[in-house]
């Protein structure tokens, strides 16, 4: 039995689910690996702890993939689990806000620097934005109904309900930007020195998201067990929340993990014109389907 270890994008939440499904049941131990999942969280990089070699595999966001990429961090997409981006921009409902241009003249909390927050002020003309730093509180948002902040459509809409705040999104993949989320990857040499292991580490994890998708409230209690600030009312939201963004799109008819050309290079032109990439770089360099289950 190999030890092995991956290293996930944020603290244990529903849309790592089928990665912890993929623990609990077995299936890496299954595989041939005795698996160890380390949270991701803010101080922490999945693509510096896979480059240093403290872990093998990780999950990283399209976007952090091809930046790192362009640092000269040799990592490969070897999955998507979302096919359609969850990230987008909430407001209260009752706004007149139908579009992105709509946000003009408005409070928008962000993270500053975001890629997707970048293309969406350069498509779509966004000069009369007052950007406020987003901290990861919602009490600002809360407090102003013009106000707009980020968020996951999977998350923050369900913990403002509670709060008795409804809310609208505006979905970033339904204006424009939409590269893949929560990506599994890992190094090109994990590939070329190890690729059973890789194909091992795919084909497992992505049974376990088949497993999460049907019994989400068996694996719940093991996220809550590692997240303990993490209700598991919003856990369970998120879990039925995500299914159509991971298992729509493609992945309907290819299965899940699956990735396009088309949709990496649509992202690498994306931040070619933001000026997030100096360089473009051919799509076939950064990412692979070949680890995937046969459809």
């Amino acid at each position: 039995m190999a030890a092995v270890t991956q290293v996930t994008n944020w603290f244990a939440e529903p849309e790592l689910g089928g990665q912890y499904a993929a623990l609990v049941k077995g299936f890496y131990k299954d595989a041939g690996m005795d698996m160890t999942i380390i949270p991701g969280g803010p101080q922490v990089s999945s693509v510096q702890i896979v480059a240093s070699g403290k872990a093998q595999f990780g999950v990283v966001q399209a976007d952090d993939l091809l930046i790192a990429r362009q640092q000269g961090i040799p990592i490969v997409a070897i999955a998507a689990i979302f096919q359609k981006n969850p990230q987008g921009l909430i407001y209260h409902k009752g706004q007149n806000i139908k579009s992105v241009t709509d946000l003009n003249g408005r409070k928008v909390y962000v993270a500053p620097g975001t890629t997707y927050w970048e293309y969406l002020k350069k498509a779509y003309k966004l000069d009369k934005v007052q950007e406020m730093k987003y901290t990861g509180q919602l009490v600002n948002f809360v407090n102003d109904p013009t106000a707009v902040t980020q968020g996951y459509i999977t998350n923050e809409p369900f913990t403002l309900k509670q709060q008795g705040v409804e809310t609208g999104i505006l979905l970033n993949a339904d204006f424009g930007y939409n590269p893949y989320a929560n990506v599994l990857f890992t190094t090109e040499k994990m590939i070329k020195d190890n690729p059973d292991r890789v194909k091992a580490f795919v084909q497992a994890s992505l049974k376990g998201w088949s497993y999460y998708k049907d019994h989400p409230d068996e694996i719940n209690p093991y996220i809550k067990e590692k997240n303990p600030d993490l209700p598991l009312d919003v856990i369970k939201f998120g879990a039925e929340a995500e299914k159509e963004l991971i298992f729509g799109g493609d992945a309907a008819t290819h299965g899940v993990g699956y990735m396009t050309k088309e949709r990496w290079s649509t992202l690498i032109q994306q931040l070619s014109d933001i000026g997030v990439l100096k360089t473009k770089e051919e799509a076939d360099n950064v990412f692979t389907n070949e680890f995937l289950p046969r459809q």
